[in-house]
């Protein structure tokens, strides 16, 4: 751009100083010194088999301008092609540069805890196991776990929240965030390059090489686009000549204009400017979407499936009941359940270890644990198969009769997820726990249901439980739903329009039969890989935000187009009649690129966490 602005200005110059023959010599330089790099491109782009570019188009029109005498226009308009790609360049990476941000946010060094005190290292080189020390007002160096202190610490950059949530022994912390309180020791839980931020920068990087439904059709609709300007081009070149007797440099020229006015610069770029401003705007709010399929999906949503623990409830049950059965004691009960859930990281299974813990109860010692999909759990404990499970897998199994039966029911009523233990097909007793809803789910629900988005909550756990939960929270339900039902549930709902949120774990299979699968959790591994999206503040009114960013994005892209196609029928009209040229041609059509890239910009902007 500075180069062919700059002997665009001597050309004048050189004009003003000497004659206007000399001058048009200067010009014609101009355009084939800045038109080369262009003309490379093109024929780069012709022996690779695609003769319709754009960089072909700018080729064409600039020579035939020299050929036909208008060598100013033609260096004019090798000026402002070379300004507009420049434009769309910057203006296309400011939506980029807002998520390669957030690396700057990691420190470039660390404080490594040695014998004896503590030393300053580069944070890229630390390894796996080594622990770090952050002061208050640090930034974390590396994704860890807090071994000795407690702080509140600041995630925005990760989960875009920005009130700290308190961290002590035993937590996971994010690379990039502030501990705003007390010192903490951190034992590095993954290297530099793994960390969630740099993961996160490269999921979003990656997501926008992922093509949307529209991005591709209108890659379709160019490729037969460009030959038919091509070919329109050359009808109003040779038609009015020899049909009506025209003048035959007018209309080369208006072919000319033609072609350069049929450049689709603005209509190609007007999706992927708004899917990459849209996938930034939902990174840095903690939404994660893996491409623009997933943005137009997420769009199109008109039902919201919910997991129910972890999901719609915190997913932190604790122990409220403990009933022994026939001669078992609440101790022996206890013993030979955290003996089976020993090592299980599900919530169900940490609720009773704690209780075990708390009670100052050692769990018996067990080995050969197996989950039973949907029912429960088997270990041999004291060297004997002992299970942890639903009352219904149990009465199947024998160990429930209808006094146990009862008292499991009546606990279900009361919203509580009733387990019933048991060896030898003889019932020890029931363990009875409560998850809460989350605080904002209510205000979720009713924020969906103003976006015309239906609820439903699907659950393996028992009817009376889930009735109990969505009765306060005013969602439909299914329950009893092992992993199989939960899929053909999907399913059987409206099709391509279904999001299902879970955990991305035991919600695998439903969160890949939706049209859009979104895991909850703050920043893990699952939430990163699993799901088509990932909502990393654990909020449940972020879904109804991601709905609304998807939604945005694609009126976006909608107006993008419209601007692309609509200024592009008002000036092809105007050439063909003559009422503009060559160099208003090009401008309009670098200006049509600037305007949707500028347009797809407010996108980072929006605010999707602002109801209208």
């Amino acid at each position: 751009m500075i180069l062919t602005g700059t002997l665009l200005v001597l050309a004048w110059g050189v004009e003003l100083a000497t004659s206007q023959d000399i001058g048009r010599w200067a010009f014609v330089l101009a355009c084939l010194v800045g038109v080369t790099p262009v003309a490379r491109q093109a024929f780069a782009a012709l022996r690779a088999g695609l003769p319709f570019t754009i960089e072909m188009l700018m080729t064409i029109a600039a020579l035939g301008a020299l050929v036909i005498g208008a060598a100013e226009e033609a260096a004019l308009v090798v000026f402002l092609f070379a300004v507009g790609e420049v434009l769309e360049g910057v203006a296309a990476d400011r939506a980029r540069a807002s998520i390669r941000a957030l690396s700057d946010l990691v420190p470039k060094s660390a404080l490594l805890v040695e014998v004896g005190g503590t030393r300053e290292v580069d944070a890229a080189g630390l390894r796996i196991g080594q622990v770090i020390l952050a002061r208050p007002g640090d930034r974390i160096a590396a994704d860890g776990e807090v071994v000795e202190g407690t702080s509140g610490v600041d995630q925005s950059p990760v989960t875009g929240e920005s009130v700290p949530v308190t961290r002590g022994p035993g937590d996971a912390v994010f690379a990039g965030s502030i501990n705003a309180e007390a010192a903490l020791r951190i034992r590095v839980t993954k290297v530099a390059e793994d960390n969630t931020i740099s993961r996160i920068v490269a999921l979003v990087e990656e997501a926008e090489s992922a093509r949307a439904p529209t991005e591709r059709f209108i890659d379709r609709f160019s490729r037969w686009y460009m030959p038919v300007i091509v070919g329109l081009s050359l009808l109003v070149v040779l038609v009015p000549p020899l049909a009506a007797g025209g003048d035959w440099a007018t209309w080369l020229y208006r072919g000319l204009a033609l072609l350069l006015i049929g450049c689709p610069c603005a209509l190609v770029i007007s999706v992927p400017a708004s899917i990459a401003s849209g996938l930034s705007a939902g990174a840095r709010r903690g939404l994660l979407m893996k491409g623009g399929a997933v943005i137009e999906a997420a769009a199109k949503a008109t039902c919201v499936a919910f997991d129910k623990t972890g999901t719609l409830t915190a997913g932190r049950p604790v122990v409220t009941d403990v009933v022994p059965l026939g001669q078992a004691t609440e101790a022996e009960l206890l013993a030979v359940a955290a003996g089976v859930e020993a090592g299980s990281s599900h919530p169900l299974a940490e609720a009773i270890s704690d209780h075990a813990e708390v009670s100052g109860i050692a769990a018996l010692p067990s080995n050969d644990a197996r989950v039973i999909v949907g029912k429960g759990v088997e270990a041999m404990v004291g060297g004997a198969l002992a299970w942890v499970a639903s009352p219904r897998f149990a009465t199947e199994a024998g160990a429930l009769d209808d006094e146990g039966m009862r008292a499991a029911a009546a606990m279900e009523e009361e919203g509580k997820t009733v387990v019933v233990v048991y060896r030898d097909e003889q019932g020890l007793g029931l363990i009875a726990m409560r998850d809460e809803a989350r605080a904002d789910a209510t205000d979720a629900l009713h924020q969906l249901e103003e976006l015309g988005v239906d609820g439903v909550m699907l659950t393996g756990d028992n009817a009376r439980t889930a009735a109990a939960i969505a009765g306060n929270l005013g969602i439909a339900f299914e329950a009893d739903l092992m992993p199989e039902d939960k899929v053909a549930a999907i399913r059987d709902m409206a099709g391509d329009g279904v999001m299902m949120i879970g955990d991305g774990i035991n919600d695998a299979p439903a969160l890949a039969q939706a049209s859009v699968g979104v895991a909850m959790g703050s920043g893990t591994d699952v939430a990163l890989e699993t799901a088509d999206a990932a909502i990393l503040r654990n909020r449940v009114t972020d879904v109804a935000a991601m709905v609304r960013l998807a939604r945005a994005t694609m009126g976006n892209i909608h107006q993008n187009v419209t601007i692309a196609l609509g200024l592009k029928v008002v000036f092809l009209v105007t050439t063909i009649f003559g009422i503009t040229g060559l160099w208003i041609a090009i401008l309009a059509d670098t200006g049509a690129t600037v305007l949707v890239t500028l347009n797809a910009l407010r996108l980072l902007r929006f605010d999707p966490e602002r109801q209208s």
